[in-house]
């Protein structure tokens, strides 16, 4: 297929001096041109059309310089810069001009220019101009890096091209910015440009131009060849001896690949968009020939690949930088070198191997050197040469590599090290080393999941679990985790932990379950690195249960003495309970920073406490309800009676409460409760109490304890209100009393996931408001006016309602997992009250773009939902109405 334009320059000029309507002809002749390089996409190589999409533009552009007259004048040129000025554009690339200036332009000049620029506009170019004269160009050149690197890539389009190059000799290194000077202002920027990325390639939605591993960092390694090597291309560096022609391959390999995703963006959106956002990652996916597998989706497999280039990238960047670096700043430096053994020395602070072939010579050195630098805290990096030689030899980790003794303790002293085992974890990833000696590690490189509950790939993810447990060593977390780091000072091994960390999830994306299959190669890892058969089997257990104590705190009754046998059951003694907790509070943090909040802390706080009073009673010996109901009621009748209330009252109040009621709630609050009951002023009007969590035993987030009569509609009603509100609801506890009242807690946050703390005009709000809806439940406002998260509307998640009884707590449990959004509970609670069912507790968690919800319900007279027809009645309209709901994306 054609890829150069259909006329040639003097045919195209012709046909818009002849046009009626230039700008017309103009802007159809761009769209004709383009569509026919989108149609050539799948054939043609993207380099060719990326420059030939800048040719289509040249033809346009001179056509109009000539068009209004500038072609005849010697005092002015047309000068492409930027991409633009390299040849390089995209279907909606701004397009960078520069009108060079010989000296002040007479009026006649400038009328001629504003309508030349206003063509261009009008033709749906994005241009970005500048008119300037040559000696302005120069000053401005000299305070400002930007305007000198565009200056480097100018080309004449129309005009006097010595305009052009008496600019490019007066900005030349000789007269501004040395290369000393210019490498290091564009080293600075790079850092600030990455900084606003968070100095990582695995952003959710990355931008592919200026995020690390994008296009900007290969533009900053041609950049500085150019100014110090002259070299006017990247090819040239490896003459330069700079590059090899192996990581010239695959420089040139992520530039296509980076360029193919870019055209297919700028298609796709019809404007010049970097950002590869939910909105577009799916159809991204399905353009560049992505398709679904069993056990991942196409966009899953696109944004692998993705990731997998801009790691790459990267990595290629940080060493070439840093022989740049070498060259050029430090070039004159005086050389301070210390030996550290036969294979490796210090070179001013950086780790270097003593010659090239000590890799060849000696394959486990690829290990020592990670192990070196974490033994050596002191060391601020590795060379850049010897990062080259690692990369190229890591070819050598094969089977046997793996299964060498000597290999394998080599990594083990790696874990047991007490200094920078994150930070040498990280290099052997970027490095290619641990994908290489973990394979199964390798497959997890680059792994997404399409939801908004796991923001990182699996690598970054796991390594970032061990960078949480590493963190617990230091003074100042104590605050932030006393317990986790209580206990993690307890474990006999860390580098068991470490260990199952690094398998947790390691599995992910084979399809069945990862837990299960990630045991089996946690104990492989533990035969083949010696360890014995107990902490085989611990951590074999650690990953195939990495899972359940979140699940067992976020989604069950732990005030449940029934619930907390069971778990503790399954975790058999103090030594296994310890290391999943550290594990547990590890993961959470590094799956998505916004899902650690002070409630779910104190949730896994008070399972482990719970199970631990279990494991040291004896699993032989579990708490009876009957006795925690007993011992709940005698200190709440302490705290009460100790502040002069009458026992005889409290009992009479209590009498038509229930046994759930002080099963559920602990004695300090039921003490709280009863108190304001007690002295209320009007018993007919609800009752709504307000704790910040700083005075709660919970402490992880603000109770609000609602005392009124109870009606079929309470739940969606107050539910619905506290939404308005802006709070998001984590625990609901509805109980109801013998003589029909409804005493309900709900845990809550605000919108920043935090508690409400000693805010008393938003308490008082919050209490105004739902006293005024509890007086009408049925008179509660049905929709929501908050809009739903723009991310989540990418998401298809389909409703899932599981129904099973409960037969020890005489209770249905209802699992909802559909797509969060504003009004989501209400909705829920008019179901609910459509089938004439109460809510009795609900486990509320959002994950992402995910709501996972428990709740437990029970008919109009307190008992579960036996009947099967109705369940299933009531499971299909849940569904259906929910997915209703979603399909809407309101």
């Amino acid at each position: 297929m054609q890829l150069s334009p259909a006329l040639t320059q003097q045919q195209l000029l012709d046909a818009l001096q002849e046009s009626a309507q230039p700008g017309q002809y103009a802007r159809q002749y761009l769209e004709q041109g383009q569509e026919r390089l989108n149609q050539a996409f799948e054939i043609a190589d993207i380099t060719d059309l990326v420059h030939a999409r800048s040719q289509l533009v040249d033809q346009v552009m001179v056509g109009a310089w000539a068009l209004f007259g500038l072609a005849q004048r010697d005092d002015v040129a047309l000068v492409a810069v930027g991409g633009y000025g390299r040849g390089e554009l995209h279907p909606c690339s701004d397009v960078d001009l520069l009108v060079l200036l010989a000296d002040t332009p007479e009026q006649s000049v400038c009328d001629c220019l504003e309508r030349f620029v206003a063509f261009l506009w009008d033709i749906g170019l994005e241009i970005g101009h500048a008119v300037r004269t040559l000696d302005e160009c120069v000053d401005l050149a000299r305070d400002d890096i930007t305007v000198a690197t565009n200056i480097m890539e100018a080309r004449t389009l129309a005009g006097e091209d010595r305009l052009r190059e008496q600019l490019e000799v007066r900005t030349g290194p000789e007269h501004m910015w040395d290369s000393a000077a210019f490498f290091a202002a564009k080293w600075e920027e790079q850092v600030t440009r990455h900084k606003r990325f968070n100095d990582t390639e695995y952003n959710l939605e990355p931008d592919l131009k200026n995020a690390p591993g994008g296009l900007r960092d290969i533009q900053m390694i041609a950049w500085v060849a150019k100014r110090h090597f002259n070299a006017d291309s990247l090819e040239a560096l490896v003459g330069a001896g700079f590059l090899t022609k192996e990581e010239y391959a695959v420089l040139r390999k992520c530039l296509d690949y980076l360029w193919e995703v870019r055209w297919q963006l700028h298609v796709l959106t019809g404007r010049s968009e970097n950002r590869l956002l939910f909105d577009h990652q799916r159809q991204l996916a399905d353009r560049l020939g992505h398709e679904d597998s069993s056990a991942n989706l196409a966009v899953e497999h696109f944004m692998k690949g993705f990731y997998r280039v801009a790691l790459a990238m990267s990595v290629l960047n940080e060493m070439l930088l840093q022989l740049f670096d070498e060259v050029i700043l430090r070039c004159d430096d005086p050389e301070k070198v210390r030996p550290l053994n036969r294979r490796f020395q210090v070179r001013n602070d950086y780790l270097e191997i003593t010659s090239d072939d000590v890799f060849e010579k000696s394959p486990s050195a690829l290990l020592e050197t990670f192990v070196l630098m974490a033994q050596n805290p002191d060391l601020k990096g590795i060379r850049a040469s010897t990062v080259r030689a690692l990369i190229y030899n890591r070819r050598q980790i094969d089977e046997a590599f793996r299964n060498n003794p000597v290999n394998t303790g080599l990594f083990m002293q790696l874990l047991r090290s007490p200094h920078a085992l994150f930070s040498q974890l990280r290099r052997m990833k970027r490095y290619g080393i641990l994908g290489k000696y973990l394979p199964e590690f390798g497959r997890i490189i680059g792994m997404m999941q399409y939801d908004l509950f796991h923001i990182y790939t699996v690598d970054a993810h796991t390594l970032l679990v061990i960078k949480n447990m590493r963190r617990l060593r230091y003074e100042d977390l104590r605050d932030e985790f006393p317990l986790a780091s209580e206990v993690f000072y307890r474990l006999p091994k860390p580098e068991l932990l470490y260990a199952a960390g690094l398998y947790h999830d390691i599995a992910k994306g084979r399809g069945g379950d990862h837990s299960e299959l990630g045991a089996v190669d946690a104990i492989d890892f533990c035969q083949r690195h010696g360890l014995s058969a107990w902490d085989g089997k611990l951590v074999a257990w650690l990953v195939k249960s990495h899972l359940m104590m979140s699940v067992t705190a976020q989604r069950k009754d732990i005030s449940d003495p029934d619930v907390v046998y069971e778990f503790a059951r399954k975790v058999g003694d103090l030594v296994h309970l310890d290391y999943l907790y550290v594990l547990t509070v590890a993961d959470i943090n590094a799956t998505n920073p916004t899902l650690w909040n002070s409630w779910r802390a104190s949730l896994l706080r008070q399972l482990y406490t719970e199970t631990k009073r279990a494991l040291r009673r004896g699993l032989n010996n579990p708490v009876e309800k009957q006795d925690w109901i007993d011992e709940t009621r005698d200190v709440a009748m302490r705290l009460l009676t100790g502040q002069d209330h009458d026992a005889a009252e409290i009992e009479t109040l209590w009498a038509n409460i229930g046994d759930e009621y002080f099963l559920r709630e602990t004695p300090r609050d039921i003490a709280w409760h009863t108190e304001a009951l007690l002295d209320r002023d009007d018993p007919n009007d609800p009752l709504v109490l307000i704790r910040e969590s700083s005075q709660s035993v919970l402490a992880g987030g603000s109770q609000i304890f609602i005392y009124t009569p109870d009606t079929r509609n309470l739940f969606s009603a107050t539910v619905n209100a506290l939404d308005s509100l802006g709070l998001t609801i984590m625990d609901a506890r509805i109980i109801t009393s013998a003589d029909g009242f409804s005493l309900d807690t709900y845990i809550v946050l605000d919108e920043h996931g935090t508690p409400i703390g000693e805010d008393w005009a938003r308490i008082e709000q919050i209490r105004k408001t739902l006293t005024e809806t509890l007086k009408y439940p049925e008179r509660f406002a049905s929709t929501v006016s908050r809009r739903m998260p723009r991310r989540n509307k990418h998401f298809d998640v389909p409703t899932q309602v599981l129904i099973s009884n409960d037969i020890v707590n005489d209770r249905t449990a209802v699992d909802i997992h559909t797509l969060d959004r504003p009004g989501l509970l209400a909705h829920i609670g008019r179901i609910f009250m459509r089938f004439e069912l109460l809510v009795q507790n609900a486990r509320i968690a959002t994950l992402g773009e995910r709501a996972e919800d428990v709740f437990f319900i029970t008919d109009l007279d307190g008992e579960p939902v036996s009947d099967p027809a109705l369940c299933l009645e009531l499971q299909e309209a849940l569904t259906r109405e929910l997915d209703d709901k979603n399909n809407g994306k309101q």
